[in-house]
């Protein structure tokens, strides 16, 4: 294939294995117990926001290029190499709207019986509405614990906040 003929992928880092490893979620679980045991809720709310913003900037940057088709094509490509997801991806007009099944981090934790933090789903919208905002959009989950609904929509005035008692406590 010439460089001309490639693809695009649809995640703008180049790891190239077709499935991540589900051993990253006792990564990812252990270090927000640490941060919120070692500095509370505020912290650790604080350090998903930051890492909307900073490490997923390239990610906010293509949403706000392309728009709510290119929200769906990222999560399509996400999920896709997140091993035991089960997740629909829907485009509606003012709306990319994912489905969550089976959340991969959620089922991987259970089976290996790990103490999942109770605030882990709220990860999902504080990393994803920090991602948005920079692309002029609003994340919303609803749900949680195993299986949710994440909205993206474009940004405006009349939509309500997120309720954080819409995001269910993991167990």
């Amino acid at each position: 294939m010439l460089a001309a003929d490639k693809v695009e992928s649809p995640l703008p880092y180049t790891d190239t294995k077709p499935v991540g490893h589900a051993d990253f979620y006792f990564a990812v679980n252990a270090t927000f117990r640490f941060i919120l045991r070692h500095h509370g809720e505020e912290a650790l709310r604080k350090y998903w926001q930051d890492i909307g913003r900073s490490y997923y900037r390239p990610v906010a940057e293509r949403w706000r290029e392309r728009g709510l088709a290119g929200v769906a094509d990222y999560w399509r490509a996400f999920f896709k190499a997140e091993p035991g997801a089960d997740v629909e991806v829907i485009e509606a007009e003012d709306e990319t709207r994912l489905e969550v099944r089976v959340c991969p981090a959620i089922r991987h934790l259970r089976a290996h019986e790990r103490e999942i933090v109770p605030t882990f789903c709220q990860h999902c919208y504080f990393v994803n509405e920090a991602i948005a905002e920079a692309a002029g959009m609003t994340a919303r989950v609803c749900g949680g614990n195993g299986c949710c609904t994440q909205r993206f929509m474009k940004r405006t005035t009349d939509l309500p906040s997120q309720n954080l008692e819409d995001i269910a406590t993991a167990s």
